[in-house]
């Protein structure tokens, strides 16, 4: 069988480019190690911008956790204080009111992440992009919201959100 000249030529270019494009590639940018892990709610309360008020939104003792994964996926599940069993559906609404869960792909940029939500508590989120500030201060990690209308207090105005957690084990 005889090849020409223009499908040699075709061939030798090509197998290269296919052992290339075989190759792995670079790395995918794995989570933050300065976040990667589990942490624990501490606090969270919400500053009103129009008066600077500081309102424990979640009670003196929310529970939850949020959880960075190493491969760069974020788990939220934040809940108020005190939370009660629905009976009826007004009181199933308002348990809304007192959590925040949501979960989705995470980068890092110097001391902000981005999270590209695909699952949310509320719907609204899910597509968007969260980006939070974050410092850490020993096994404390402090987070700051953009200002922004928050569903579950969307009558006090724009407001931030500063959750405080610390850091945890699996147990």
């Amino acid at each position: 069988m005889r090849v020409s000249i223009q499908r040699r030529r075709f061939l030798g270019m090509s197998l290269p480019l296919l052992l290339i494009s075989r190759l792995p590639g670079p790395a995918q940018a794995a989570g933050d190690a300065r976040i990667t892990g589990l942490w624990k709610l501490v606090s969270y309360e919400v500053e009103v911008r129009s008066n600077g008020k500081m309102i424990p939104v979640m009670g003196a003792r929310p529970t939850g956790f949020a959880y960075f994964t190493p491969g760069g996926r974020v788990f939220f599940n934040l809940t108020g204080e005190d939370r009660k069993p629905a009976v009826n559906d007004k009181e199933r609404a308002a348990l809304l009111d007192t959590m925040i869960a949501y979960t989705g792909r995470f980068t890092v940029t110097g001391n902000q992440w981005t999270a590209k939500l695909d699952a949310a508590w509320n719907p609204a989120w899910v597509g968007t992009e969260q980006t939070r500030s974050f410092e850490i201060d020993g096994a404390r990690l402090r987070v700051l919201t953009p200002w922004r209308i928050m569903p579950n207090w969307a009558e006090e105005g724009e407001t931030r959100s500063i959750v405080t957690f610390e850091r945890a084990t699996d147990d």
